[in-house]
């Protein structure tokens, strides 16, 4: 599912990045959706990117940690398919729903980008595997169980300061909901995070 994912982002975004009329039909704009009941931006924005950079780093992190969750998933739980369905989508609608509250009356706002979706599965797999170890910056390897308290403290961080168009309020709470998503699936998951610790 993971690389079905992948392609159908990249042909999607490649699409967006020639048709600036579909790229605005796709992203996410809290006023459209609150205002006019354009409930499909809320999924549609994650398939649209800002440029071929940031497309490129949400599908390369996707497809390095994807598979191996889909992996977890289909060990530890039944429907493993429909369970990583709802990780990754679930996770893209979680990401966007802080826009949809804080920023449903401005008009110009708007946010594209998997980033929300990718964290939910980057979570997920820190959750299975804590200790394996992932690139901070993209250089230094340190274990996910650090890594993931600094990216959402920096995540947190970020969102607060602002002024950089990063949606930081997407990978924080794409991030959370895909750590505790295997509980909601499986409360006895736990037993396992706490004995990977």
């Amino acid at each position: 599912m993971t690389l079905t994912i992948v392609i159908i982002t990249v042909l999607v975004s490649i699409a967006c990045f020639r048709r600036r009329d579909v790229f605005e039909k796709l992203l996410l704009s809290p006023y459209r959706v609150m205002h006019n009941r354009e409930w499909w931006r809320v999924i549609t924005h994650g398939f649209v990117h800002a440029d071929y950079l940031h497309l490129a780093v949400n599908m390369l992190v996707l497809y390095s940690f994807g598979e191996a969750v889909e992996l977890w998933l289909g060990a530890t739980t039944n429907f493993p398919k429909l369970h990583y369905f709802v990780l990754y989508f679930g996770g893209m609608v979680v990401a966007g729903i802080p826009d949809l509250v804080k920023r449903k009356e401005v008009y110009h706002y708007a946010s594209v980008g998997a980033s929300g979706a990718v964290s939910a599965v980057l979570f997920a797999f820190i959750f299975f595997q804590p200790w394996s170890k992932l690139l901070l910056m993209g250089v230094i390897p340190i274990p996910g169980i650090i890594f993931g308290p600094l990216y959402l403290w920096y995540s947190s961080y970020m969102a607060r300061r602002g002024g950089d168009n990063v949606n930081h309020d997407a990978h924080f709470y794409g991030a959370v909901f895909g750590f505790v998503y295997p509980l909601f699936v499986e409360p006895s998951l736990l037993q396992h995070f706490l004995s990977e610790l």
